[in-house]
């Protein structure tokens, strides 16, 4: 397939791995990339010498592209950042932040920065930086979609900005990759599709979970993590969208995120509270929602665990490998192409 994405990251399917925490590790973004997609390293439980050490890793693992993200609003974030631009990471992802200073040094290497935007007003502050592409995440997403479903969010960017469009939220077989092609998107990223496969180390309890259940089985609301979120539907998640916010357990919570991070306690919390309670309170949700997830993903945690996933997961039914799924979606891709042709012609 040739896409303006396969040409400017040099790949070959405009496919790509979301870069979600504790699923998107070293060995997955290696075999997301060597089954001719773009793996992202997902940086935000890891500190910059944990970031460091998982970008060597991945190069041991695969000599093709990759890349990496930045979360901008997390801790640590800024300094992950700093480190996948000295190892001269090819392609960076940022979100929740202004990354204009990463497109600058990325560019100074010959790397490509992507943004994460779920509105035109961000993309077009992307293409204003500088960016090679913006990932317009639609309302289907796992975690931060907004209101805008991918069928109108993405012909929307593709009007507004000159830049590639990468369509995410909703896309997980080859259907869904030529409609987002037919939509004006230069390739797709998935999240949710890709937690369900052999290589994934998504606990197998929620790769169970996810094949078992319905495109209605999701939730969506600001009460989880601070940011509209879409999460599976379970017991564990219900109850935390009905607690909404527990200070308590954010404060202690906090102090696990501080010794992932290898800083002071005192230093993260004062920094917080400086930061102004806007600030506070979201980063103070975000520390819940981090042990919620991790908790799932690494423990299969029903009772306490939440599980960010994407309406496609009522659509997942096996658990391929990365290869057999990119074949096969790329198979699928081509039929629909005839299908389209057919009925044109």
């Amino acid at each position: 397939m040739k896409t303006k994405i396969t040409e400017l990251f040099g790949i070959k399917y405009p496919i790509i791995l979301s870069g979600m925490s504790w699923i998107s590790v070293p060995k997955m973004v290696a075999a997301v990339s060597n089954a001719g997609g773009l793996g992202i390293l997902a940086t935000g439980p890891f500190n910059a010498e944990q970031t460091r050490a998982a970008i060597k890793e991945i190069r041991s693992l695969t000599d093709k592209p990759f890349g990496a993200n930045a979360t901008l609003l997390f801790p640590g974030a800024a300094e992950n950042a700093k480190v996948l631009l000295e190892e001269k990471v090819p392609v960076i992802n940022f979100s929740l932040g202004k990354g204009d200073w990463i497109v600058k040094q990325s560019h100074s290497y010959g790397g490509k920065v992507i943004a994460t935007v779920v509105n035109a007003r961000h993309a077009k502050r992307a293409e204003d930086y500088g960016c090679d592409g913006v990932i317009a995440t639609g309302h289907e997403a796992a975690a931060h979609g907004e209101h805008v479903t991918s069928l109108v969010l993405v012909p929307s960017l593709v009007d507004a900005v000159k830049i590639p469009v990468i369509a995410t939220g909703g896309f997980g077989d080859g259907r869904g990759l030529a409609a987002a092609l037919a939509l004006g998107a230069e390739g797709i990223a998935m999240g949710t599709r890709f937690m369900t496969t052999k290589e994934s180390p998504l606990h197998s309890v929620y790769k169970k979970l996810s094949m078992e259940k319905d495109v209605e089985d999701t939730l969506y609301s600001d009460r989880f993590d601070g940011l509209l979120c879409r999460i599976m539907k379970t017991d564990a998640a219900q109850r935390a969208i009905k607690k909404g916010l527990n200070l308590p357990a954010a404060f202690f919570n906090a102090q696990d995120i501080a010794k992932q991070l290898k800083m002071p306690f005192f230093k993260l919390f004062v920094g917080v509270l400086l930061s102004g309670w806007k600030n506070a309170r979201q980063l103070a949700f975000m520390a819940n929602g981090f042990h919620a997830i991790k908790t799932a993903t690494e423990d299969g945690d029903t009772k306490e665990g939440v599980l960010p996933v994407g309406q496609i997961m009522g659509l997942l039914h096996d658990e391929p490998t990365v290869a057999e799924l990119m074949e096969r979606m790329v198979a699928e891709a081509k039929k629909q192409q005839q299908k389209l042709d057919a009925h044109f012609s």
